[in-house]
């Protein structure tokens, strides 16, 4: 089936002769040409209580669905969401604008996703970090515990305490599953290395550790990343949104401590002062997945399987060392490299009670 794209260049080309032959009909408008089957079509994009820009993935969701809106020429918008009570309210408006396709984002938006996919058997929706099993619903999610693994081992390989840190939010699977990979990655490091690197935060056993409780409280990611520091750890990972900004400020202020940002990459999307502090960042390729989402269900092509994010399929990563890479030697490196390899081959193979199916 010819994608939205090709479409689109070709009705660029014929709107192009036709202007040669004629002499005066005026020129198309860039990205004004869409197909026959994205005119009229709008997708909305409904975000959880932490708001579009919350530096994670409602901003990532966010910026899938813009890269949508210029690839395939398509209205599209997002509604905000500041409180817990604007979830059901903000999908029910979503789906009353008449749109073809909604975006919900986060495990908050699961029951009136699941409710309003229920009554409106005609809509698609897509739900990022959370399933819902309708056949009008697609799961977006990822699986962050391969690049985390990563994030972990690179941890590991970097601190001169011999300790690093992590915490969530909120013990939910999609911020647990960082948080067993980025512990199976330190402790794969100490298996190679014969180092006893310690994590604190997380127990993957137990499957319990240390969470704020919220998603916002900048506060609190301070005070906690704090408690670590002071215990001895120079690399936290925060798994807790616009919380870890706090984690930031104080491994900015401490001058010695190191931060793995989750989502999207930190150095460029957190404030200016903390970038530096930024190590690497476990990414989730949630703009592109959003992206092909959107352009299938335009040439009809919509599927409720979930889409998974792994290494295999570029879903998944880390991102560059930027301020950082002075800390990681060209070995510890190349052994970075050969564990992603190993990882998308099914040498190792990285598992957790959370891993996405």
């Amino acid at each position: 089936m010819t994608s939205p794209r090709n479409r689109i260049l070709a009705a660029v080309t014929t709107a192009l002769a036709a202007l040669a032959l004629a002499g005066c009909a005026p020129a198309p408008e860039q990205g004004g040409a869409t197909t026959d089957a994205a005119s009229g079509y709008c997708a909305r994009m409904v975000t959880n209580s932490g708001g579009l820009e919350d530096r994670s993935f409602n901003q990532s969701s966010w910026e899938g669905l813009e890269k949508a809106s210029d690839e395939f020429g398509i209205d599209v918008d997002a509604i905000v969401s500041t409180t817990e009570t604007d979830l059901a309210p903000n999908v029910q408006q979503a789906v009353d604008t008449g749109c073809q396709f909604i975006l919900t984002v986060g495990f908050e938006l699961a029951d009136a996703t699941a409710s309003q996919a229920a009554d409106n058997p005609d809509v698609h929706f897509a739900i990022v970090d959370e399933v819902v099993d309708a056949p009008n619903v697609k799961p977006i999610v990822f699986d962050t515990a391969q690049a985390s693994y990563l994030a972990g081992y690179l941890a590991a390989g970097v601190t001169k305490t011999g300790t690093v840190a992590t915490f969530g939010g909120g013990n939910q699977p999609p911020v647990t599953l960082f948080m067993d990979g980025f512990v199976d990655g330190v402790a794969h490091y100490n298996e190679v290395h014969g180092t006893a690197v310690k994590t604190l935060g997380w127990s993957k056993e137990s499957q319990d550790g240390v969470f704020t409780g919220d998603f916002e409280d900048i506060s609190k990611g301070k005070s906690f990343a704090q408690s670590f520091i002071d215990q001895g750890a120079d690399v936290i990972m925060p798994v807790a949104g616009q919380v870890g900004e706090g984690a930031a400020a104080a491994a900015a202020e401490s001058g010695t401590v190191s931060i793995v940002w989750v989502d999207n990459d930190g150095f460029e999307t957190l404030p200016a002062e903390a970038r530096p502090v930024v190590l690497t960042s476990v990414l989730k390729n949630t703009q592109d997945a959003v992206v092909d989402i959107v352009g299938g269900d335009i040439d009809g092509d919509f599927s409720s399987d979930p889409f998974i994010g792994t290494l295999a399929n570029s879903g998944v990563d880390i991102a560059p060392y930027h301020d950082r890479s002075a800390l990681v030697s060209e070995e510890l490196a190349s052994e970075i490299d050969a564990l992603r390899a190993s990882i998308v081959d099914g040498t190792i193979v990285v598992t957790s009670p959370s891993t996405p199916e």
